[in-house]
Protein backbone atom coordinates (compact mmCIF):
# COMPACT_ATOMS: atom_id res chain seq x y z
CA UNK A 1 0.00 0.00 0.00
CA UNK A 2 2.85 2.38 0.88
CA UNK A 3 4.40 1.73 -2.36
CA UNK A 4 1.32 2.36 -4.58
CA UNK A 5 1.14 5.92 -2.76
CA UNK A 6 5.04 6.64 -2.86
CA UNK A 7 4.18 5.87 -6.86
CA UNK A 8 0.75 8.15 -6.67
CA UNK A 9 3.17 10.64 -4.99
CA UNK A 10 5.86 10.49 -7.30
CA UNK A 11 3.30 11.00 -10.41
CA UNK A 12 1.38 13.69 -8.86
CA UNK A 13 4.95 15.53 -8.07
CA UNK A 14 6.11 14.79 -11.29
CA UNK A 15 2.78 16.43 -13.17
CA UNK A 16 3.11 19.84 -10.15
CA UNK A 17 7.31 20.17 -11.47
CA UNK A 18 6.38 19.92 -15.53
CA UNK A 19 3.33 22.40 -14.68
CA UNK A 20 4.99 24.58 -12.66
CA UNK A 21 8.25 24.41 -15.65
CA UNK A 22 5.83 24.82 -18.28
CA UNK A 23 4.01 27.98 -16.73
CA UNK A 24 7.67 29.50 -16.56
CA UNK A 25 8.31 28.70 -19.83
CA UNK A 26 5.53 30.53 -21.31
CA UNK A 27 5.96 33.44 -18.91
CA UNK A 28 9.62 33.64 -19.83
CA UNK A 29 8.87 33.69 -23.55
CA UNK A 30 5.89 36.44 -23.25
CA UNK A 31 7.80 38.68 -20.81
CA UNK A 32 10.76 38.18 -23.29
CA UNK A 33 7.92 38.73 -26.43
CA UNK A 34 6.87 42.58 -23.77
CA UNK A 35 10.60 43.54 -23.83
CA UNK A 36 11.05 43.21 -27.28
CA UNK A 37 7.80 44.98 -28.12
CA UNK A 38 9.35 47.48 -25.92
CA UNK A 39 12.48 47.89 -27.66
CA UNK A 40 10.97 48.21 -30.35
CA UNK A 41 8.90 50.82 -29.40
CA UNK A 42 11.55 53.27 -28.02
CA UNK A 43 14.23 55.56 -29.10
CA UNK A 44 18.21 55.48 -28.73
CA UNK A 45 19.30 58.02 -26.05
CA UNK A 46 19.75 61.05 -27.72
CA UNK A 47 17.17 60.45 -30.65
CA UNK A 48 15.96 63.95 -31.93
CA UNK A 49 13.42 65.17 -34.33
CA UNK A 50 12.95 68.73 -34.99
CA UNK A 51 12.52 71.01 -37.83
CA UNK A 52 14.97 72.08 -39.76
CA UNK A 53 13.15 75.04 -41.98
CA UNK A 54 10.95 76.96 -41.26
CA UNK A 55 12.05 78.52 -38.36
CA UNK A 56 10.18 78.87 -35.15
CA UNK A 57 9.04 82.82 -35.27
CA UNK A 58 9.18 82.85 -39.31
CA UNK A 59 6.78 84.33 -41.59
CA UNK A 60 6.42 82.56 -44.78
CA UNK A 61 4.10 82.44 -47.83
CA UNK A 62 1.68 79.73 -48.32
CA UNK A 63 2.71 76.81 -49.33
CA UNK A 64 5.28 76.13 -46.87
CA UNK A 65 7.74 73.72 -47.62
CA UNK A 66 8.47 72.17 -44.21
CA UNK A 67 11.85 70.19 -43.61
CA UNK A 68 12.25 67.58 -41.48
CA UNK A 69 15.23 66.95 -39.29
CA UNK A 70 16.28 63.47 -37.28
CA UNK A 71 19.26 62.52 -35.03
CA UNK A 72 20.04 59.29 -33.55
CA UNK A 73 18.20 57.02 -34.95
CA UNK A 74 17.30 56.03 -39.01
CA UNK A 75 14.21 56.63 -41.24
CA UNK A 76 11.81 53.93 -42.05
CA UNK A 77 9.18 53.57 -44.11
CA UNK A 78 5.88 52.27 -42.49
CA UNK A 79 5.86 48.89 -42.39
CA UNK A 80 8.94 48.23 -42.34
CA UNK A 81 10.14 46.60 -38.57
CA UNK A 82 13.90 47.90 -38.03
CA UNK A 83 15.41 48.67 -34.78
CA UNK A 84 16.12 52.13 -33.99
CA UNK A 85 13.92 53.69 -36.97
CA UNK A 86 10.45 55.25 -37.48
CA UNK A 87 9.02 57.94 -39.36
CA UNK A 88 7.89 61.35 -39.41
CA UNK A 89 4.24 62.49 -38.90
CA UNK A 90 4.13 66.61 -39.18
CA UNK A 91 1.23 67.85 -36.68
CA UNK A 92 -0.47 70.81 -38.23
CA UNK A 93 -2.18 73.13 -35.27
CA UNK A 94 -2.51 70.48 -32.76
CA UNK A 95 -0.92 69.32 -29.69
CA UNK A 96 1.00 65.89 -30.06
CA UNK A 97 -0.85 63.04 -28.81
CA UNK A 98 -0.60 61.61 -25.05
CA UNK A 99 -1.48 59.47 -22.05
CA UNK A 100 -3.56 56.26 -23.53
CA UNK A 101 -3.49 57.98 -26.91
CA UNK A 102 0.26 56.79 -27.46
CA UNK A 103 -0.81 52.99 -27.50
CA UNK A 104 -2.44 54.04 -30.72
CA UNK A 105 -1.52 54.29 -34.37
CA UNK A 106 -1.45 58.51 -34.60
CA UNK A 107 -4.44 59.58 -36.67
CA UNK A 108 -4.39 60.40 -39.68
CA UNK A 109 -6.04 63.53 -41.11
CA UNK A 110 -5.33 67.54 -41.94
CA UNK A 111 -3.70 68.01 -38.36
CA UNK A 112 -1.89 64.29 -38.53
CA UNK A 113 -0.49 64.20 -41.70
CA UNK A 114 1.79 60.52 -42.39
CA UNK A 115 5.30 60.32 -44.37
CA UNK A 116 5.05 56.72 -44.43
CA UNK A 117 6.91 56.52 -47.52
CA UNK A 118 10.34 57.81 -44.77
CA UNK A 119 10.06 61.23 -46.71
CA UNK A 120 12.01 63.79 -45.01
CA UNK A 121 10.08 67.19 -46.45
CA UNK A 122 6.82 68.18 -47.85
CA UNK A 123 5.05 71.06 -49.07
CA UNK A 124 2.10 72.48 -47.32
CA UNK A 125 -0.76 74.72 -47.82
CA UNK A 126 -1.61 77.22 -44.97
CA UNK A 127 -4.50 79.73 -44.57
CA UNK A 128 -3.16 83.22 -43.45
CA UNK A 129 -2.44 83.36 -40.13
CA UNK A 130 -0.42 81.92 -37.05
CA UNK A 131 0.23 78.02 -37.06
CA UNK A 132 2.29 75.71 -35.11
CA UNK A 133 4.23 72.87 -36.86
CA UNK A 134 5.17 69.65 -34.81
CA UNK A 135 6.96 66.56 -36.09
CA UNK A 136 6.49 62.78 -33.76
CA UNK A 137 8.44 59.86 -35.02
CA UNK A 138 6.03 56.60 -35.43
CA UNK A 139 7.23 53.20 -35.27
CA UNK A 140 6.09 50.64 -38.81
CA UNK A 141 2.59 50.88 -37.36
CA UNK A 142 2.71 54.53 -37.24
CA UNK A 143 2.61 54.11 -33.28
CA UNK A 144 4.29 56.48 -31.43
CA UNK A 145 7.47 55.58 -29.65
CA UNK A 146 7.90 55.35 -25.76
CA UNK A 147 8.60 57.81 -24.46
CA UNK A 148 7.44 59.64 -27.90
CA UNK A 149 9.87 61.40 -30.18
CA UNK A 150 8.47 64.62 -31.12
CA UNK A 151 10.17 67.86 -31.73
CA UNK A 152 9.97 71.05 -30.34
CA UNK A 153 6.59 73.14 -31.96
CA UNK A 154 7.69 75.58 -34.47
CA UNK A 155 5.05 78.45 -34.56
CA UNK A 156 4.67 80.39 -37.77
CA UNK A 157 3.27 83.24 -39.64
CA UNK A 158 1.35 82.62 -42.83
CA UNK A 159 1.13 85.80 -45.57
Amino acid sequence: MMSLLNFAEGIIMAFFKSTVLALALVAGVSLAAQAEDHAAHTWPDGAAAYIVSPANGATVKSPVTVIFGLKGMGVAPAGIEKPKTGHHHLLIDTPAPSGEDLDYAIAADDQHVHFGGGQTETTVTLAPGKHTLQLMMGDANHVPHNPPLVSEVVTITVK
